[in-house]
């Protein structure tokens, strides 16, 4: 049998990224910078107040005090938005809002809580310093100045610098698009009644939210019963601009085989892993679009994801950290594990007290403890048996 590291480095060599593309900055949140951001001005990108106040000449008010207050007349008013900029002279004050470009000749602004708020005549009763309360132009951003790098996450406040920079869009690393396939004649869509034999279809909704989660796009996620010509024909369909096909279910060693039967004479691989639970895998490329075949017990479905898809989609679009936290952490019970086979348990991680215990039963069809599990625990394929108290691995899924 192949190894989980083996398999997982060739389902990493097969999932690779985009070209970096210019997106608009509102689709680009959650995305990594594939260029450096370089800062077409300067921020601020002229003098201006940081207070709603009044812009004075210092020395003009340099005796201002509560018991001997300044009287200046204001000569003008500056809100913010205005561009014709006025100068101010000798002996007068112009009121000022917080953002408006500070008139000519001013050296300080006094806030309007240092003054009566007056609109003719002001009266000032503090005195200031030489450039108080002014945000010169330059001094967050200048001009040329590289200010995101590439690699970088696009994140709220990345978005609200390239917007202040009047950039409309930003060259990133795309989203990889998925294509999410479930297989098998038994599956029925939610809000159907169920006939003998049928279940509902939930390997394609749990994949795709699983895609999603890691960062990447879902272009559909369509079902197809357990006929070659109906799983092709869903396939030529579906693909379209698929840079990732996953498939679920299909792949085992029994009879009704749709993804293997239809897949198994061209470019990919069908193998199985040492590992519980998820031992048949496939991996390979149909019409050069790299395919990952996972099997179809929904337990085995997911954890192959963790396992093998989710690093390697997040790599491949730049994300970080590729993997989930890993830990490890103290057992609180007696396990035993198949040698020869690594497995992966669900598990409940208490980080407090540094414990792991295992969670329901090992078997793949038991979807419900994973639902509620925050962790898997990785035992080797070299260990049988481990007590209470030993230190174990855990895959941090919080």
């Amino acid at each position: 049998m192949r190894s989980v590291d083996e398999h997982r480095r060739v389902v990493a060599d097969l999932i690779t990224a985009r070209p970096a593309a210019q997106v608009p900055i509102a689709d680009a949140l959650g995305l990594v910078l594939g260029a450096d951001v370089v800062a077409p001005l300067s921020l601020p990108g002229f003098d201006n107040s940081a207070m709603d106040g009044y812009a004075i000449l210092t020395e003009d008010i340099a005796s201002a005090t509560d018991e001997n207050p300044v009287r200046l007349p204001v000569a003008e008013d500056i809100p913010a938005g205005r561009t014709d900029i006025p100068t101010l002279a000798p002996g007068t004050a112009h009121r000022i809002m917080t953002g408006a470009p500070l008139p000519a000749g001013a050296t300080s602004v006094v806030p309007v809580e240092s003054t009566d708020g007056g609109v003719d005549t002001v009266t000032i009763r503090a005195s200031t310093k030489v450039g108080q309360h002014i945000r010169r132009a330059g001094e967050d951003v200048t001009s040329g100045t590289t200010v995101l790098k590439a690699g970088q996450v696009v994140t709220p406040a990345a978005l609200g610098l390239a917007a202040a920079l009047g950039l409309a869009e930003l060259t990133v690393l795309p989203r990889l698009r998925v294509l999410v396939m479930s297989t098998g004649t038994e599956l029925v869509t939610a809000g159907q009644p169920l006939k003998p034999g049928q279940i509902y279809e939930s390997n394609g909704v749990m994949l795709a939210a699983a895609v999603r989660d890691a960062g990447a796009e879902v272009i559909a996620s369509p079902m197809s019963d357990d006929t070659v010509d109906a799983f092709r024909e869903t396939l030529r369909t579906q693909a379209g601009d698929a840079d990732l096909i996953i498939t679920t279910g299909g792949v085992s060693a029994g009879a009704y085989e749709v993804v293997k039967d239809a897949l198994g004479q061209g470019a990919v691989e069908f193998v199985k892993v040492a590992m519980q639970p998820g031992m048949p895998q496939g991996a390979g490329t149909v019409d050069g679009v790299p395919i990952v075949t996972l099997p179809g017990n929904p337990v085995s479905s997911l954890v192959s994801f963790e396992v093998f898809v989710r690093s390697a989609l997040r790599a491949a679009m730049g994300l970080t950290p590729h993997e989930r936290p890993r830990r490890a952490a103290t057992l609180t019970e007696d396990l035993t594990s198949p040698r020869g086979k690594r497995q992966f348990r669900r598990g409940v991680f208490d980080p407090v007290a540094d414990t792991v215990t295992s969670y329901g039963p090992p078997a793949s069809h038991h979807l419900r403890w994973l639902a509620s599990a925050n962790c898997l625990l990785e035992i080797d394929e070299d260990t049988a048996e481990l007590a209470a108290g030993s230190r174990v691995q855990v895959w941090d899924l919080r």
